[in-house]
């Protein structure tokens, strides 16, 4: 058994503690996990960098994708999955003054634009929104598609204003949250941040490619 799974059969909703692969989600805000060990060995993830004298910190890390929604994903079968909403990226990204390829590339990396994609610490949704920012930014049902790209989209419109329009400080902001940012005063040092704004930024330029070759 996982050290995930182990922790979440002794979970707790006290001080906003999440623990385990399938943790409570509305305890856990978009951005970064904490992992702490506890006097007995247990490992804590949580939201909450500091928890006390008696835990040791582990480390930390940006918020995981749903992977797994792209495990036997070829390209045809990404476009065919992207299709149905295209029409839908291109209208919020246009309101929200975004490049609707940076949007595609965003959805690509966090679920493969599998719409009932939820990652293990309980992001949902195309552009994978954690319950409480869905929340925040009004989102009704982070399962339909429309909400969830119209939230997102606000959201990512968020962090590039926050971030001067820098794409990559904006990128991780969305992974790990604001907070990390500006606590490390750039992208944090997480493997998970940094190789997500490296995938994300592969399909960018990809998609950017493709579209300026069929320009006429």
């Amino acid at each position: 058994m996982s050290p995930f799974h182990r922790t979440f059969l002794n979970y707790t909703l006290a001080s906003a503690v999440f623990l385990g692969a399938a943790a409570p989600a509305a305890l856990m805000a978009q951005g970064q996990i904490h992992i702490h060990r506890s006097p007995d060995g247990t490992q804590w993830f949580t939201d909450r960098r500091n928890m006390g004298p008696d835990y040791t910190y582990v480390g930390s890390y940006g918020r995981p994708t749903a992977s797994h929604s792209c495990h036997g994903i070829t390209p045809t079968i990404l476009a065919q999955r992207a299709e149905p909403y295209l029409t839908t990226v291109r209208h919020y990204a246009t309101h929200y003054g975004i490049d609707p390829n940076l949007v595609r590339a965003v959805i690509t990396v966090e679920s493969c634009f599998d719409r009932q994609a939820v990652s293990r610490v309980g992001a949902q949704g195309l552009m994978q929104l954690m319950p409480a920012t869905a929340r925040e930014l009004g989102v009704q049902n982070s399962f339909d598609a429309l909400d969830n790209i119209r939230g997102g989209i606000r959201y990512l419109h968020r962090m590039l204003q926050e971030f001067d329009q820098d794409i990559t400080l904006a990128l991780a902001a969305y992974n790990a949250g604001p907070g990390a940012v500006r606590r490390h005063n750039g992208v944090p040092p997480f493997n998970e941040t940094r190789n997500y704004i490296t995938r994300v930024m592969d399909h960018y330029e990809r998609l950017a490619g493709t579209a300026q070759t069929s320009t006429p």
